[in-house]
């Protein structure tokens, strides 16, 4: 069940006024409630302290309003949980990296790995404790072809020309993670996430034929086995990769960036579920007077359409809220496109 009804109304293409609103990195490290627990804990005992993960998702429901709340995490968990050791010095740094199938084998098996991700389930149970009655709750994982980027190289983009050109290691690297995140997917749902989207961040520099048997195929396996329950988002996607998507049963909807027509993507008769997006993350560092302009910009497109039309939107950003980012100008957005549409 969807607990919100502006977002179940986006996710069944129901016409309504005003969009369900949830920016990705919603809870981090611009907003002001972060930067305080940050003072006292790490950045892995927010995570992994249940009772702190609920209070960082909380915060940003309470100070801004949005419509669902997502579990407060990260990507890279599940290789922690294969046995690649894992900190933060502030960014994500892995012991060592794949570099052969033989690293790939002396990883953690699935049912030796699986607990290492309890947290998340016992995180997700206590923000939907605490939250609104109101907001919903979703949860995330990494995709496996992002999580492999990481795992060979140690980042998710630049130069990725060795996790590209080794696909005996790209088999076996799947082989083992992809059991895992449909195990981790399941935890979440059990957790109380009401979707999960998956964040396949690196995605999109692949190659058409790469990303259709390395993105588009663990994703139908996950739909399959948990229709309506996962979302997906890539960033750099083209028209091309997003129209795969489309081909997808059970996926029930997808991000797009700030590169895409927005009201094409709404109208297109290829839809599926909700299209989340996509205002440039960057024009929230403007001053009010300008960044009020290219919000006016952003949705008077989308204002010409009907209801009907625009059935599906959940609006976003293109990527993620950036750190630095101006509290009041997130606020202020959030306020303009409910006002716009509610008058």
């Amino acid at each position: 069940m969807i607990t919100n009804k502006r977002f179940a109304n986006a996710i069944h293409q129901i016409p309504q006024a005003v969009p369900p609103i949830w920016f990705m990195r919603q809870a981090g490290r611009y907003h002001s409630h972060y930067r305080r627990l940050k003072e006292k804990y790490s950045f892995l005992e927010l995570c992994k302290n249940p009772n702190l993960a609920a209070e960082v998702a909380l915060g940003p429901i309470e100070a801004f309003g949005f419509d669902v709340s997502i579990l407060f995490s990260d990507l890279l968990f599940p290789l922690e949980a294969l046995g690649i050791g894992l900190d933060y010095a502030p960014g994500p740094k892995l012991a060592f990296q794949l570099r052969t199938e033989k690293d790939v084998n002396a990883l953690r098996k699935l049912d030796d790995a699986l607990p290492y991700l309890e947290f998340q389930k016992k995180a997700l149970q206590l923000t939907k404790e605490i939250l609104p009655k109101d907001v919903s709750l979703i949860g995330f994982l990494g995709g496996p072809w992002t999580l492999f980027t990481y795992a060979a190289s140690g980042k998710h983009e630049g130069n990725l020309s060795f996790p590209k050109t080794n696909p005996g290691l790209i088999n076996a690297f799947y082989e083992r993670m992809l059991p895992l995140l449909i195990e981790n997917l399941k935890l979440q749902l059990d957790g109380g996430a009401e979707i999960v989207m998956i964040f396949d961040t690196a995605a999109g520099d692949l190659h058409l034929p790469q990303f259709e048997k390395l993105a588009i195929e663990p994703l139908k396996v996950l739909c399959k086995l948990y229709p309506g329950k996962v979302g997906y988002y890539a960033k750099g996607t083209t028209n091309d990769q997003n129209d795969l998507l489309t081909t997808i049963d059970g996926l029930v909807g997808y991000g797009i960036d700030h590169r895409f027509d927005l009201r094409k993507m709404l109208t297109s008769e290829n839809k599926k579920g909700f299209v989340q997006g996509n205002f440039d993350q960057s024009l929230l560092f403007l001053d009010k007077v300008n960044f009020k302009t290219e919000l006016e910009n952003y949705l008077n497109p989308i204002k010409l359409l009907s209801q009907k039309e625009r059935a599906g939107w959940v609006s976003g950003l293109g990527h993620g809220v950036l750190q630095h980012t101006p509290e009041e100008n997130v606020k202020y957005m959030i306020d303009y496109i409910r006002e716009t549409f509610d008058a």
